[in-house]
């Protein structure tokens, strides 16, 4: 398919290619680096994030909205004069559970705006051919959701077998040859796959170590990284369970994914056994490879409420038990080990905050954390965690703001006073079943 720009906008652009790509699925799209240019460039910048860390050239977006106009110019004739090369990828690292921190990887601001023009256009495409079993960094879709809908599907299925699967260092070991030959399914454009080629081959300066040049993988973090991730994992795993794995059971079966996190269920035990003794060559053969620590077989049946096993998925356990009529019923809570990280956090926040902020900032950022976490955990039946979650958090606040000074500023009356001031949100139920 050759583009025809003729002054047309991006959003014009990418309907235009998402309407071919739904139309032909088979279809290649050619002349898409020209797309490229300064006016298209423009349109993303809204996209940027203006509170994101800066890149090694220590530009952040206030310095780069002083010269904004001439900076957009510049990157855009690089590009159109083949003259743009990818800065390094600045690595930082940030906490995760399990004690071993997780690597992101921050590009400059320039190739930042860049990324996000090609995102763009690959999730225009791919957003046609994604299966509705993905979940990860999409529009219109998220975590809480596919936990939701893996609720649901458990509650009204047949399914009695659970492998619960994570890959081994996926964002690290992704090849960028299969990489590119995915690409290539649908991207007949050389300039186009040459540039993404240059952010995966892109230098990594890691402190105290110095520049690392990758010959695998695609930076956690980064702005392009995402939908590659879900372009690899679509042919790795999606396709495959749906055309080869499925076909082949004897029973029902699907699969889940939210980037690299994945469960697949199964009626029966046999089904399961066979995708047992293939995935870990399937995964082999793109260079990939099962976590042997996070990877279970579990039986997971409504027949077994009263000693239920449970897995853990986006953060959510899942277990069965019991609705007030005594039938069986499948239950979400937030997993133990993000409660711990939650409240762990909060504590780490309110011991810096109580000394460099005052009670009104204090406050506010209180209900922001509280928000957030019952926007995402706030499902049915998870209130009684919850309500752990919001009286532990409180009485940590509590205890550290009486601690700025040697003299009680609270008593458990002012304080809830204070609370009810700031209109400090309390738990409530968000998701549902739908």
């Amino acid at each position: 398919m050759q583009i025809r720009q003729a002054d047309q906008h991006m959003p014009t652009l990418l309907r235009g290619i998402a309407k071919k790509a739904k139309e032909d699925p088979k279809h290649r799209f050619g002349n898409l680096y020209s797309l490229l240019n300064e006016a298209n460039l423009r349109c993303c910048i809204s996209q940027l994030n203006r509170k994101a860390a800066p890149g090694v050239d220590g530009v952040d977006w206030q310095v780069f909205e002083e010269n904004l106009e001439e900076n957009v110019g510049v990157i855009a004739r690089d590009l159109k004069e083949k003259r743009y090369k990818a800065k390094l990828v600045r690595r930082s690292y940030i906490p995760k559970s399990g004690g071993k921190p997780r690597p992101l990887g921050i590009p400059v601001l320039g190739d930042k705006l860049v990324q996000t023009a090609v995102v763009s256009i690959l999730s225009a495409i791919y957003e046609q051919d994604f299966l509705s079993c993905s979940h990860g960094y999409r529009r219109g879709k998220g975590p809480q959701r596919a936990a939701l809908e893996l609720s649901q599907r458990l509650h009204r299925g047949k399914f009695r077998w659970i492998f619960d699967a994570d890959i081994k260092g996926f964002f690290d070991n992704i090849d960028h040859d299969w990489l590119m030959k995915m690409l290539e399914q649908r991207i007949d454009d050389q300039s186009f796959l040459g540039l993404i080629r240059k952010w995966l081959k892109a230098g990594i300066l890691e402190k105290d170590i110095g520049v690392i040049l990758p010959v695998s993988g695609t930076p956690q973090g980064g702005v392009v990284s995402a939908v590659l991730a879900n372009i690899y994992l679509h042919y790795v795993l999606d396709l495959w369970f749906e055309k080869v794995v499925k076909p082949r059971c004897d029973g029902d079966a699907f699969l889940m994914r939210f980037a690299d996190d994945y469960v697949c269920c199964f009626q029966y035990h046999r089904d399961l056994q066979k995708l047992v003794r293939v995935m870990g060559k399937r995964l082999g053969k793109f260079k990939l490879e099962l976590s042997q620590e996070k990877t279970r077989v579990i039986e997971f049946t409504r027949f077994e409420t009263e000693n239920s096993k449970t897995f853990i998925f986006l953060g959510f356990e899942f277990r069965w038990g019991l609705s007030r009529k005594g039938k069986p019923l499948m239950k979400m809570r937030t997993a133990k080990t993000k409660l711990h990280l939650a409240l762990a956090a909060i504590t780490k926040w309110i011991k810096l905050e109580r000394l460099v902020s005052d009670t009104v900032d204090i406050m506010e950022k209180l209900r922001a954390k509280l928000l957030g976490h019952f926007n995402y955990y706030g499902v049915s039946g998870n209130m009684d965690m919850l309500s752990s979650f919001y009286n532990l958090a409180r009485r940590i606040v509590f205890k550290w703001l009486n601690r700025r000074s040697q003299r009680k500023s609270y008593n458990w009356r002012g304080f809830a006073e204070l609370l009810e001031q700031f209109k400090i949100p309390r738990p409530r139920i968000i998701g549902y079943w739908s």
